[in-house]
C-alpha cells in the first residue's frame, strides 16, 4: 500500500523535474533572443546610409590587382573616401565574423542576409596586398574567416548553424 510520504516524495520529484524542464526551455529561449538581438544590431548597421554609400563605393572600384588599386585610389591606410569606405565595410564584416566564431549569432541569419561573397571577393586583392605591404597578416582575418566558413558549410550542404 502507498502511504502519504511516498506520494509526497513522488509529487516533489515531479515538481523538480517540471521546474528543470521549464528552466532548460527558458535558457534556450533567452539564448535565441540574445542571438536575435545581436543579429538585429548588425543588420541595422548594414542598413545605414553611410554604410551603404561605402559599400556602393567599393563595388564601383575598378582595378585588376593591388598595384592598380594603389595607383588609382591611393594606399589603403591613407585619408580619403576609398580607404575609409574599405575599412568601414571591412570592419563591419570583421565584427560579424568574430560574432559567428564565438557563436553569438546564428550562421543562417548571417548567411541569408549579408553580402559576404561579393564583398570579400571585391576586397580580397586589396586585403592581401595590404597584409603583405604593411606586414599585417591578421588584417581583416575574421572577415576572411566569415567567407571561408560560409564556403565550408555550403560545401558540406549545411545552410544553418
Amino acid at each position: 500500500m502507498v502511504d502519504i510520504q511516498t506520494i509526497s516524495i513522488a509529487i516533489a520529484s515531479a515538481g523538480v523535474f517540471v521546474a528543470a524542464i521549464y528552466y532548460v526551455l527558458q535558457i534556450r529561449h533567452q539564448s535565441r533572443m540574445r542571438q536575435t538581438d545581436v543579429f538585429w544590431r548588425i543588420f541595422q548597421s548594414f542598413n545605414t546610409k553611410e554604410f551603404l554609400e561605402a559599400w556602393f563605393k567599393i563595388f564601383n572600384l575598378e582595378f585588376k590587382d593591388y598595384d592598380e588599386f594603389v595607383e588609382k585610389y591611393g594606399q589603403p591606410f591613407s585619408e580619403g573616401q576609398v580607404p575609409t569606405a574599405l575599412f568601414m565595410v571591412g570592419n563591419l564584416f570583421e565584427g560579424a565574423g568574430i560574432l559567428l566564431n564565438k557563436r553569438l549569432v546564428d550562421f543562417d541569419l548571417i548567411y541569408r542576409t549579408l553580402p559576404v561573397y561579393p564583398t570579400w571577393k571585391k576586397m580580397k586583392p586589396i586585403v592581401d596586398g595590404a597584409r603583405k605591404q604593411y606586414q599585417m597578416p591578421s588584417l581583416l582575418e575574421w572577415f576572411e574567416y566569415l567567407y571561408n566558413e560560409m564556403k565550408r558549410r555550403e560545401q558540406k550542404g549545411v545552410k544553418n548553424g
